[in-house]
């Protein structure tokens, strides 16, 4: 399989390239030649399987040709190796809890994936110098990443994070107390500031001589394809109970890599009838989707912090997959927009009626299934992407219900914390990269 940059500027790249570079040369987002598709049958047969087995299925469908049998299925086992992910029934509406990797977040199994696949492309290569990954995080990606690379050998992981309280407490510990390998940058801006430092150290050809560059951010093809894992896997729980005939999905939207995988698991012939991408105040996507003008904006501030993103990298993805057809991505994609509010009422209301704690991300997208108005013959699948104990202050709060640290979280608050206070000129994260 072949993989071409959204830019269609830069030649057209193995996976093993597309892995290692992460962006193309171009700064485009590499992209498959081809989605393989799945026989209806097999996904049909989904509902009689494990997570396991189904991950393998979609793994060796996206990656059998570029990956060995042996390595891919060790691969997806040491991915998948914690809770499987969880559908719950809410009323006529079911929530997939993403939340049971080590940092309790959905990044999980798209970063312990790309870890082990970019540490064998690393070992077929026989590169013998420090691979650096450079990583941006609005919260979630940072632990995720960091908790997947830690100690991998020949790899150095650098996380750079909005300072100033723009992430939780609990995230910003995940990825700031584990040292070894993982460095915490913590940059005087915005996630977005983050994300372009991220993408001007790429595009620079000297400092990429000097140094091996790859990043684990969702635009990293092996970081957002494996999260079509989970959506195979919760149709199937749907499809196990006989309710999965027509279904609506709703997913949170800040980078929109879990949207583009869920429009990749589509086209492998998932049957979705439509996907609903839920927005905070950073609403490009969803200004994008009505007006049809992309205008990115500094990132605003909000309870669901994850999704505070103002110029989302994966649009290019998306955009790629409707050849630039607006009309046809809105057929396919409704969009909803919410404010702190309206997420805050969202998790008091659930939290009342069902006894289930939401975290702002998972209301939003929630709040937007239930504005779709599902008709009787619909199906409605909400994503639940992070333990609301990530966001314990804004959750107790909200619910006047106090909110208990699962042990794993726990662990990570009793580190002490690491991170390099950094401004947001590229110059000064560059002399730092050389010097470190």
């Amino acid at each position: 399989m072949k993989y071409y940059s959204t830019n269609r500027q830069a030649p057209p790249a193995t996976l093993e390239e597309a892995v290692i570079r992460g962006l193309a040369g171009d700064r485009g987002l590499y992209m498959p030649e081809r989605i393989p598709a799945l026989e209806a049958g097999v996904i049909r047969s989904m509902k009689d399987m494990s997570f396991h087995g189904i991950a393998g299925v979609v793994a060796r469908a996206l990656f059998g040709e570029d990956v060995e049998e042996e390595v891919l299925t060790a691969t997806v086992e040491d991915t998948l190796a914690f809770d499987t992910p969880v559908v719950h029934v809410h009323g006529t509406v079911y929530s997939l809890e993403l939340f049971h990797g080590p940092t309790l977040a959905f990044k999980d199994v798209g970063a312990r994936f790309m870890a082990r696949l970019l540490g064998h492309f690393i070992r077929r290569r026989g590169i013998d110098r420090t691979v650096n990954v450079l990583v941006a995080t609005s919260g979630d990606t940072g632990s995720a990443v960091a908790a997947g690379f830690l100690g991998v050998e020949g790899i150095r992981v650098f996380v750079l994070y909005p300072g100033g309280g723009r992430v939780s407490p609990i995230q910003e510990c995940q990825f700031t107390t584990l040292g070894r390998n993982i460095t915490a940058l913590e940059i005087d801006g915005t996630f977005d500031d983050c994300q372009a430092l991220v993408k001007d150290a790429f595009a620079d050809r000297d400092l990429n001589a000097r140094m091996a560059l790859t990043s684990a951010n969702s635009i990293n093809v092996a970081r957002f394809l494996p999260q079509t894992f989970y959506y195979f896997n919760a149709y199937a729980q749907i499809d196990r109970a006989g309710k999965a005939g027509e279904l609506i999905v709703s997913v949170p939207c800040g980078n929109l890599g879990n949207l583009a995988a869920g429009l990749i698991a589509a086209r492998m012939g998932l049957p979705v009838e439509r996907f609903v991408a839920a927005n905070n105040r950073n609403d490009v996507f969803y200004t994008y989707l009505k007006t049809g003008v992309y205008e990115p904006h500094p990132s605003r501030t909000t309870i669901a912090s994850a999704m505070d993103v103002g110029n989302p990298s994966n649009f290019a993805r998306i955009l790629d997959l409707f050849g630039g057809d607006r009309r046809a991505m809105a057929r396919t994609v409704a969009t909803r927009r919410y404010d702190d509010g309206e997420m805050a009422r969202t998790m008091m209301n659930i939290f009342r009626r069902y006894g289930y704690l939401l975290d702002p991300h998972g209301a939003c997208a929630c709040r937007a299934l239930h504005d779709f108005r599902l008709t009787s013959h619909q199906t409605g699948l909400f994503l639940e992407t992070a333990h609301p104990a990530k966001f314990r202050e804004t959750a107790e709060r909200i619910t006047g219900t106090g909110v208990d640290i699962p042990p794993r979280l726990q662990a990570f608050m009793n580190g002490w914390k690491q991170s390099i206070p950094l401004g947001r000129d590229y110059g000064g994260f560059r002399e730092f990269l050389i010097s470190s």
